[in-house]
């Protein structure tokens, strides 16, 4: 291995905790509690997104579910198919992309303010079409990307995934979840071993 790529990759670490600090820094406490909020409130939450603001979409949905918040991630592509059924009036909508302006993502928030859903954004871009549509928006700051070309889809993922990781953590706490609970979801695993031990 080429000594240069050790060294990028160990500055990877301090790039991508340099963008959970800058997102960090932006947190809104009314944004975030309104979000909070509607999380707690809803019966379903659908995510969705593109790309890797997709692939944290996916961890959040987990996420959701492991503390009983029935959840799902939309496919952009399944959600203008038919997917977007799931979403019922007073449930939310949750997208992240960080430039807020996904076109993938427009018809979906269209079809969910149709149905009376509440829309919760994670972007960088807070005053974005996409975020203009939303009932909050919560903000990311990304100072750059972790690769040399500053363009692979990787602090932006790490920042927003801690986003999505402190809205969990939120809501465990608010809606007064219990490991007894967890104990009964996640019987797999070294989790489930040491909760059902």
């Amino acid at each position: 291995m080429k000594e240069s790529s050790f060294e990028q990759a160990v500055q990877a670490y301090a790039i991508e905790c340099e963008a959970i600090m800058a997102t960090k820094a932006v947190l809104d406490k009314e944004a975030f509690a309104k979000a909070v909020g509607l999380l707690a409130k809803a019966e379903r939450i659908a995510t969705v997104g593109c790309g890797h603001s997709g692939f944290a979409c996916m961890h959040f949905a987990h996420l959701l579910c492991c503390i009983e918040r029935p959840a799902r991630f939309l496919s952009p592509a399944e959600a203008i198919h038919g997917g977007s059924g799931f979403l019922q009036c007073g449930d939310v909508l949750v997208w992240a992309s960080r430039g807020g302006k996904t076109d993938e993502l427009f018809p979906i928030l269209e079809i969910a303010q149709k149905k009376g859903a509440h829309i919760l954004g994670v972007t960088e871009n807070t005053a974005s079409p996409l975020a203009a549509q939303s009932d909050v928006a919560l903000a990311l700051s990304i100072p750059r990307e972790a690769d040399k070309y500053d363009t692979q889809g990787t602090a932006s993922f790490a920042a927003t995934n801690i986003v999505f990781d402190t809205l969990a953590v939120a809501l465990l706490n608010e809606t007064g979840f219990q490991t007894e609970q967890f104990a009964l979801t996640h019987p797999g695993g070294a989790v489930g071993k040491r909760l059902n031990g």
